[in-house]
């Protein structure tokens, strides 16, 4: 028993596999008495000392460890040995073969179960992509991966690059049929593959326009028996025809598809026969186009075949009939649920999040869109049949509106009402347009709101601001949310000049619709009227983030600009309004205003040369181009402007006079002597026009020297009497009025009355005077803000006739001594117009199939 110990139960199962065993150390085996006591005799041969039944202690060497102690066996607790000799038979030693263990250990050999001392396992053998079966699988990957490629680019709208791809994919796959057929698997060619690459060059060459090709492409698949159902794509082929305009094909195509699909397909049906009425719509073959739409109803109604059948009906003429589709386009089922599904249980909070999640997906916003287009439709049908369905549009309209209350649509009918308001606005008969808009008033709130906006509007434009004001208010007190109301109500205070007032409104405004341009312009415009261009400066920069291309908009940033004194800024603004509007001949002449106050004399030319062409009747544009061409010593180009400012201003003599200083210039006396004479004439009291004839016929020795110097000593001496009375009466009123200070100051009862001058009261007379454009082609944009620009007309037009007294040279022989006595004073045409601030009144449903102009929210009040 001394050899066998213990198991101590803590000790780890797996320890001393790391530890050096001496006992497979060759080169200590020479020491080792064990072994040379084996080799010696035949204990070596002999197999292990094993336990006999029952269990007594092994009388044998005990086997030495690392650390020189002996090593505790497992099988010293009475259970017998796995190798131990029942009733004298030996065991073959194999049971611990599976732990990593042989019967001949070879000498030198280590304990390694796990096998690490082999090394990591060799790599997978890679696949051979030299052979014909790996090459096509490659090719195949390719050619549907530029299928992707292809159409992920049509998908973002990059067509040249999809058709590039789709092209490529097809050169690929040709290839990959050749290598099939090369090694010998032309029953395995991919028939899916070759169908997905036909389809798609023909899509892409349809998407380019390339209509021949992409037809090509179609027969090709079309005509292949292989490919199933293929006769599917006629009708993309008869779509093609549609936008060739050959419709008689596009209908031979359409029925073809109809033929190849079958019953069991009735929605790909019903809309290929709807295109075949929309094509024969467009060929004006209405009756074969009612046949198409009325099987359409009976079999499968919807809004859009609905419409299209009363437009047909409208078409010939057929009052009954179109009373009859259009009972059926208003009992057409939507096929979407109640609105008050989505309103949430005040009890149930899970439902409530549910219907919270649901309220605004995509399915409840194809729900809104489809009821939308539905609305629209009706509407736009019952505008169209309304005046053509009975003897007046007034008893049409009661009719419409009667099939719509008792339909699901039963809101609409107040929609027909305001828009048979509209309808007589059309008609020129706004008596009855306000009489119809007027019976809202004791509707509900949105109704009745939404007409008095619009009686609001009407009133606005007729310039019965009380009235406009009333009404108002009561859409404000209808529908305190309403934008339009609001900003009508603050227009009318602007026009009462309450601007401070007006901004609240339009901020209101703003406030409920943070959209409502309308408001945002008008609050510009108010702010500008109460001199804060910053405010009104950043109000305009805000709309053009939202209206990039509204020529108002940034001919009012550039504008505010020119008032802020940064005219380089009012320069690009302006620029950017001539590449909405450009041929606006006030823009162009502003452009080349500002150029000039710049020094830059060729630009501003350029730009009021272009304004002269497109508006010639513009009296400051031609002024500026006669006074440039005199400057420049081309008095002969000068010469067809101030002729051109005598047509438009006949009773001015400057103009006349200008032409025959020209004349003189240019060093043709006798048509500047005929010129004077022609003036004469007109004008026979004008001193200038007499002294330059006396010189001219003093210099050219003419007889009629004589008669003019006479007529010029009258005229001059009935100009000094006429200055006299003049003089003297206002010597004769300053007295007086001197004499009334004095009296009014001594007395001690009287009070002294302050009236303003009468200058002031002429400012004030001028501001609130409007006077109308003399031609129509004068811009609108142009309108707001040339009140406030008007005080720089006039210093442009005392700048410019300054010039023109300035221009004839002291030395030269034919000038007068006195300049000043030639009144060339520039008077505007246009006069000062007052900005008018945008109305909001109340936008109706708009309508893309007929061109129904209603009361837009853009409209300005002329």
């Amino acid at each position: 028993m001394e050899n066998v110990h213990l198991a101590v139960e803590e000790e780890d199962l797996y320890s001393g596999y790391n530890d050096y065993n001496p006992t497979f150390d060759s080169e200590e085996l020479e020491n080792d008495v064990g072994f040379q006591q084996a080799v010696r005799t035949s204990h070596g041969r002999r197999p292990p000392m094993t336990a006999k039944f029952p269990g007594t202690a092994i009388g044998a060497r005990p086997l030495a460890s690392s650390f020189g102690s002996r090593i505790p066996m497992a099988s010293s607790m009475g259970r017998p040995m796995t190798g131990a000799v029942q009733d004298g038979a030996a065991r073959p030693m194999t049971a611990v073969r599976a732990a990593g263990y042989t019967s001949s250990m070879t000498r030198g050999s280590t304990f390694d179960p796990l096998g690490q001392s082999k090394g990591p396992a060799p790599p997978l053998e890679g696949k051979n992509e030299d052979t014909p079966e790996e090459k096509i699988k490659i090719l195949e990957k390719k050619v549907n991966d530029l299928i992707e490629e292809s159409c992920m680019a049509q998908s973002i709208g990059a067509l040249q690059l999809a058709l590039e791809k789709a092209k490529e994919a097809g050169r690929k796959e040709r290839t990959l049929v050749r290598q099939r057929e090369q090694s010998g698997n032309a029953d395995h060619i991919n028939l899916d593959l070759t169908y997905s690459v036909l389809l798609n060059l023909a899509n892409q060459y349809a998407n380019n326009e390339m209509y021949p090709e992409a037809l090509n492409s179609y027969q090709v698949i079309v005509k292949n028996k292989m490919f199933n159902n293929a006769g599917r794509l006629k009708v993309n082929m008869a779509n093609i025809y549609v936008k060739q305009k050959s419709y008689p094909k596009a209908i031979k195509f359409y029925r073809m598809a109809l033929d190849q699909i079958s019953n069991a397909h009735k929605e790909m049906r019903i809309k290929i026969m709807q295109n075949i009425g929309v094509v024969f719509i467009r060929m004006g073959q209405y009756s074969d186009a009612i046949t198409s739409f009325e099987h359409i109803m009976s079999e499968s109604p919807n809004i859009k075949t609905g419409f299209n059948l009363i437009l047909c009906y409208y078409a010939i003429g057929d009052r009954e009939r179109m009373k009859k589709a259009f009972q059926k386009l208003i009992s057409v089922p939507l096929g979407i649920d109640d609105e008050d599904k989505y309103i949430p249980p005040n009890d149930d909070t899970g439902s409530s999040m549910v219907i919270d999640a649901i309220k605004n997906d995509k399915l409840h916003q194809m729900e809104r869109d489809l009821k939308v287009l539905a609305e629209k439709y009706i509407m736009t049908a019952a505008k169209l049949i309304a005046p053509a369905i009975e003897t007046s549009f007034a008893t049409g309209f009661d009719w419409c509106v009667d099939m719509v209350k008792s339909s699901q649509y039963v809101e609409l009918a107040n929609d027909l009402e305001i828009n048979k308001a509209i309808t007589y606005l059309r008609q020129k008969d706004f008596n009855q347009a306000v009489e119809t808009l007027k019976t809202f008033e004791k509707k509900d709130s949105r109704v009745k709101s939404a007409a008095a906006t619009n009686l609001s509007f009407l009133y606005f434009l007729e310039k019965d601001f009380d009235q406009a004001d009333r009404y108002a208010d009561l859409a404000m007190n209808a529908d305190r949310y309403n934008p339009a109301a609001l900003i009508n109500k603050g227009n009318t205070v602007f026009v009462k000049q309450d601007y401070e007032k007006a901004a609240e409104f339009y901020k209101e405004a703003l406030r409920n619709d943070s959209s409502c341009t309308e408001a945002l312009y008008n609050l510009g415009l108010t702010y500008k009227k109460l001199n804060r261009l910053e405010e009104a400066l950043d109000c305009f920069l805000k709309l053009h983030a939202i209206l990039r291309n509204s020529a108002q908009v940034m001919y009012q940033l550039a504008h505010l600009y020119e008032l802020l004194e940064d005219p380089q800024q009012a320069i690009e603004w302006l620029i950017q309004v001539l590449s909405v509007t450009h041929t606006d001949p006030q823009a162009l002449a502003k452009l080349g205003e500002l150029y000039d106050g710049e020094g830059d004399k060729s630009q501003a030319l350029q730009y009021y040369y272009e304004s002269f062409r497109y508006f010639p009747s513009n009296i400051h544009v031609i002024e500026w181009l006669g006074v440039y061409y005199i400057e420049a010593q081309f008095c002969e180009k000068a010469i067809q402007f101030f002729e051109r400012a005598t047509l438009i201003q006949p009773t001015q003599v400057k103009w006349q006079l200008m032409v025959a200083s020209c004349y003189r210039r240019s060093g043709n006396y006798q048509k500047a002597l005929e010129t004077y004479k022609d003036i004469h004439r007109k004008f026979p009291e004008n001193v200038e026009c007499l002294r330059f004839l006396v010189r001219l016929c003093t210099d050219m020795g003419l007889k009629e020297v004589q008669e003019y110097s006479t007529k010029l000593k009258k005229v001059e001496k009935m100009k000094e009497i006429k200055e006299q009375r003049v003089k003297s009466g206002r010597e004769g009123s300053a007295r007086g009025r001197r004499e009334g200070r004095e009296g009014s100051a001594g007395s001690a009862v009287s009070t002294p009355v302050l009236t303003p001058p009468k200058k002031a009261s002429i400012i004030e007379t001028d501001v609130k005077t409007v006077t109308q454009p003399e031609s129509k082609q004068l811009s609108p944009l142009l309108d707001s803000g040339r009140d406030s620009g008007h005080s720089s007309n006039s210093t442009k037009g005392e700048r410019l006739s300054a010039k023109m007294r300035s221009l004839p040279g002291s030395n030269e022989p034919y000038e007068t001594s006195s300049p000043k006595e030639i009144d060339a004073s520039y008077v505007d045409p246009l006069g000062p117009q007052v900005e008018r601030p945008k109305t909001g009144a109340k936008k109706r449903v708009e309508d893309d199939d007929f061109a129904d102009e209603e009361l837009g929210d853009d409209l300005l009040p002329e």
